[in-house]
C-alpha cells in the first residue's frame, strides 16, 4: 500500500484545489483509504449494514476533508450555463 500522490488525488477528486490536495496527501493515507472514504461519503448505509465500524483514523480525516469540499460545492450551487465555471 503506497501513499497517495498528487496524481492519485486529482484522479479521484477532480474538483479539488491545491490546498485540498495538500490536506489529503498530508493525512498520509493510501489510495485504498481514499477509496474507502469516498465509499462512506457516497452511501454509508451499505457499509453499516456490512457491520463495518464507522470510519476512523486517516479514513475519518479524509471523510472530513471530502465532506467539506462537497459542502463548498453545494454552497456555490450549479454554474450558470455559458459561464466560465460551467465551461471549465
Amino acid at each position: 500500500m503506497t501513499r497517495l500522490s498528487r496524481d492519485d488525488v486529482i484522479k479521484a477528486v477532480d474538483r479539488a484545489d491545491d490546498v485540498t490536495i495538500a490536506q489529503i496527501i498530508g493525512t498520509g493515507a493510501t489510495v485504498e483509504e481514499l477509496a474507502e472514504a469516498q465509499a462512506w461519503l457516497a452511501n454509508d448505509e451499505p457499509m453499516i449494514n456490512d457491520l463495518r465500524p464507522l470510519a476512523q483514523g486517516r479514513v475519518r480525516e479524509l471523510v472530513d476533508i471530502l465532506s467539506e469540499l462537497e459542502q463548498e460545492d453545494d454552497e456555490q450551487g450549479p454554474a450558470a450555463p455559458g459561464s466560465a465555471s460551467a465551461i471549465s
